[in-house]
């Protein structure tokens, strides 16, 4: 059963001990679990998210036009993106879940992992303030964040890639792990992409796969259009 004691390596991982440990809690209280859960945290969560990456691309970006700082900030605060994130810090293991959600792997759902890691950050802006939800959310989202650019927002820097050597009929390009290092609860991925075209390898690294093969492929884009090729 999860309890204040049970929750300290999480508070670790996330880098913040809440002060006030009935917060967090109940940000991991599903609502098949208990009429007292986190929905209402998720709520304010929510907003706050879209808050601190909206104030954050907009001072990254100031060329940028609405259309595509709405787009940029879609790709960080969607589904996906927090799940993988609730992965990265085993939220999984934390939730307070009811017997049927426990059943049918409720733990694993991207659903209710996004909305969990919605919820603690609402309970860390009540347990402390904006600033610290603030740095919470740039630090657990700087590796997303160093993968953005303007150039077709719509696309992440893979399909990029792939589509501009495609149009050259050039071979696609082959990613490799290089080496993992850390804990398995703080992994870092180390990866190569080789481009035909270029004759070359470039590097990333991140905190999953999927992130290291989206900044090597980035920085072979940037290659790629400082040869003009």
């Amino acid at each position: 059963m999860t309890s204040h004691k049970t929750l300290k390596p999480l508070a670790r991982k996330l880098g913040h001990n809440f002060a006030n440990c009935e917060l967090m809690l109940l940000a991991l209280t599903h609502r098949s679990f208990s009429g007292k859960n986190n929905e209402r945290l998720e709520f304010l969560g929510d907003a706050i998210l879209n808050f601190v990456v909206g104030e954050a691309l907009f001072k990254r970006f100031p060329q940028a036009r609405e259309g595509q700082l709405s787009r940029l900030r879609a790709k960080l605060v969607r589904e996906e993106t927090l799940a993988a994130l609730a992965r990265y810090f085993e939220i999984g293991d934390y939730l307070r879940l009811g017997s049927g959600e426990l059943k049918s792997g409720g733990f694993r759902r991207d659903s209710i992992l996004a909305d969990a890691m919605e919820a603690l950050i609402g309970a860390i802006y009540l347990d402390a303030g904006m600033d610290q939800a603030r740095d919470r959310i740039l630090v657990w989202l700087d590796e997303e964040f160093k993968t953005l650019t303007l150039v077709d927002t719509n696309k992440d820097a893979k399909t990029r890639l792939q589509e501009f050597l495609q149009s050259r009929s050039s071979d696609l390009p082959q990613y490799e792990v290089t080496n993992i290092e850390g804990e398995p609860h703080q992994r870092t991925f180390y990866v190569e992409c080789y481009v035909t075209l270029l004759n070359a390898k470039t590097r990333g690294k991140g905190s999953s796969r999927r992130l290291a093969e989206q900044q090597a492929a980035d920085r072979a884009i940037e290659l790629l259009e400082s040869k003009k090729l």
